[in-house]
């Protein structure tokens, strides 16, 4: 019993848990637990997919896989505006779904208990 509690305690110490990597839209922040994000890539030519909602820019070929594109700024019903040197793409991967943000700018980690 004993080596099923310490078993427990390895698994629940995960070292990203309380992480966010924070970003930014204009004046505001918002964050996401750094364990999702599988990388930070600057804005790369995006390929149209038709029939898909306003926010959904197309998808991006990275490294040979290809990943759906959101606009982060159009999800959250904010005017869209044109990408500098600043954009970022956030790769995310959640229960093998992957999907890059695209945010105004990346900011910071932040721990959080």
């Amino acid at each position: 019993m004993s080596e099923f509690l310490a078993l427990e305690q390895i698994v629940d110490d995960d070292p990203q848990d309380g992480r966010y990597l924070t970003f930014s839209l204009d004046s505001e922040c918002y964050g996401i637990e750094i364990k999702y994000v599988t990388e930070i890539i600057g804005i790369q030519p995006i390929t149209e997919v038709p029939e898909m909602p306003e926010y959904i820019k197309g998808i991006i070929n990275l490294r040979g896989r290809i990943i759906p594109v959101m606009d982060v700024r159009l999800r959250f019903k904010k005017p869209f505006r044109e990408y500098d040197e600043r954009t970022c793409i956030i790769v995310i991967e959640i229960r093998d779904i992957v999907l890059g943000l695209i945010i105004d700018r990346v900011s910071e980690v932040l721990t959080i208990p």
